[in-house]
């Protein structure tokens, strides 16, 4: 089973060129070790200023659906939607590590019986 990916803009944020597939592609990159243990994906980026101008006004929020878990949630700022979308990729790959690892780690099998 693939993992999905949504993408979701507002319209300030669409008027820069080919940004869904820019950054559907570098989000599939760092997430791809990820891969099979996540249904879905989605990504809201957003110009909070609009058409105002500002530093970090540029907002990247990335969900991520681990299979059988509960969905993990980060929220980037920056000045640039692209810059935004790579910091938010970067905290997700973490949070990832975190919450995926400590599972693997204590999905351990039970101890074997002691043989003496």
């Amino acid at each position: 089973m693939t993992m999905q990916f949504q993408f979701n803009s507002d319209s300030s944020v669409m008027g820069t060129e080919n940004v869904a597939e820019r950054i559907e592609a570098m989000m599939r990159e760092k997430l791809a070790r990820f891969e099979d243990r996540l249904t879905r994906v989605e990504v809201h980026v957003s110009d909070e200023n609009a058409r105002k101008g500002g530093a970090d006004d540029k907002t990247c929020m990335i969900e991520a659906r681990p299979r059988g878990g509960r969905p993990i949630g980060v929220t980037e700022h920056a000045s640039e939607v692209d810059a935004a979308a790579r910091r938010a990729a970067n905290t997700m790959v973490q949070r990832l590590e975190r919450v995926l690892g400590k599972n693997e780690k204590h999905g351990h099998d039970p101890r074997p019986d002691k043989v003496m």
